[in-house]
């Protein structure tokens, strides 16, 4: 089915909104000290320059904190956008607020603005702002498309030279070795081969087991010593929000090219990502022209510098960094694949937007035999071969992303599926 890259609308779009409305669900997001911690920092770091005295939208406001955050930070105005009904109980917020002047939420009345509606179906007007604000991201940064409103916002809304907040993403893809989780499951798959199950045979349901439980990425956290290729070969995709089309965020290609630093089997290729806060290019080259030199000494009450020494800011969701609400993911491989150290793995990481806001991810790969590159690009398309090394595939499905509470990750690294014939 072909997507319109000006409609990222979706049938599952009432159980997404209706997901959000859900206050245990805000809460688990401002729970989250990474997440909040660090978009309080970014908006205050901004602040002179994007967010005091400037007209700020924040898309997909949720519970309003990044709203609160830009008013307390000196934001004339804020167009809070919402469309689940969690933008009446934000409304109790401002109204707490207006009702009760001695209050601590007293600084919110008169500030906010809340549209309920998808930022796309807005009928109020709204004038150009000077700051867009957004927590749209979701697993390996893409799940749930709320980018692409992120982006549409931009090309309706911002001012020339106006900021993103946050400016971009970047999406890191790496071979890891996790052969428990590869044998648990492959061990679930397997109960669909049992043939005389309360004298029922299951086998005909085996293979289509196999396939759903190999094409479910598995989110959760794990070990940063299961990736098998040096650092400086761990795949890194940037996203520049403040460039990007609309229509590019339907088809995403990310060449791979991972050098392996020890022996061993690949079970899964795993998945984070970082987010950088920054000002625009041109801003920061406007600024550093009239402000030469920086004051570092130049401190808020919460301790911030607003100035650019202390940008950019970035958010990492890294298995090397404190784990977030967003954790890592897991995309098992059907058939594990044995490495040797110094091999190089090339390959095309193609992901395809769907219409369950999200993405389908292709990968397709071979190991080097030493000669010479197993892709030939830069046709991605084409993914021609040269030295016709083997070439293999798998597929995923973002949307039908699993998540395993049992997990273990030091398990990771001593468990033998091998052992268990699970790979015969």
């Amino acid at each position: 089915m072909d997507i319109d890259a000006n409609d990222n609308s979706s049938t599952n779009d009432p159980t997404y909104f209706s997901y959000y409305a859900h206050l245990q669900h805000q809460q688990n997001m401002l729970q989250d000290f990474v997440r909040t911690s660090t978009y309080k920092s970014a908006i205050t770091q901004l602040s002179t320059y994007s967010i005091s005295g400037k007209l700020v939208m924040d898309v997909g406001a949720g519970s309003g904190i990044l709203s609160f955050f830009a008013v307390q930070n000196g934001a004339t105005k804020v167009y809070a956008i919402e469309a689940s009904n969690m933008a009446a109980k934000m409304q109790l917020f401002l109204d707490f607020a207006k009702n009760n002047p001695t209050s601590k939420n007293a600084f919110l009345a008169d500030k906010i603005q809340i549209i309920k509606a998808k930022v796309e179906e807005i009928n109020d007007f709204i004038p150009q702002v000077d700051t867009i604000i957004s927590e749209p991201i979701g697993v390996l940064l893409l799940h749930e498309r709320m980018l692409e409103s992120y982006i549409y916002a931009r090309d309706k809304y911002l001012k020339p030279n106006g900021t993103m907040c946050p400016s971009m993403g970047t999406i890191c893809l790496a071979p890891v070795t996790d052969s428990y989780l590869w044998a648990e499951t492959m061990t679930k798959a397997r109960f669909w081969q049992q043939n005389d199950y309360y004298d029922i045979d299951l086998s005909p349901l085996a293979e289509e087991a196999t396939k759903e439980y190999f094409t479910s990425p598995v989110v959760g956290c794990f070990n940063p010593n299961s990736i098998m290729c040096n650092e400086k070969s761990v795949t890194r995709h940037n996203v520049d929000f403040y460039t990007i089309k609309l229509k590019d965020m339907l088809t995403i290609e990310i060449p791979v090219e991972w050098e392996i630093k020890y022996t061993g089997i690949i079970h899964a290729i795993g998945g984070w990502f970082d987010c950088e806060f920054n000002l625009p290019a041109a801003r920061r080259d406007e600024i550093s022209s009239n402000n030469p030199q920086t004051d570092l000494k130049n401190q808020d009450k919460f301790g911030f510098n607003n100035n650019l020494s202390c940008l950019p800011i970035t958010l990492s969701t890294s298995p090397a960094h404190t784990p977030t609400h967003w954790q890592q993911v897991r995309f098992l491989l059907p058939e594990p694949t044995a490495v040797n150290y110094g091999q190089k793995i090339f390959g095309l990481v193609t992901l395809t937007a769907n219409e369950h806001r999200s993405y389908d991810i292709k990968f397709d790969y071979s190991i080097s035999n030493g000669l010479s590159k197993a892709f030939d690009f830069p046709s991605t398309n084409s993914s021609t071969f040269i030295d016709s090394p083997p070439k293999k595939s798998a597929l995923w499905y973002l949307n039908e992303q699993v998540y395993n509470y049992s997990y273990n990750s030091d398990m990771a690294l001593d468990s033998k599926p091998e052992s268990l014939g699970l790979y015969s």
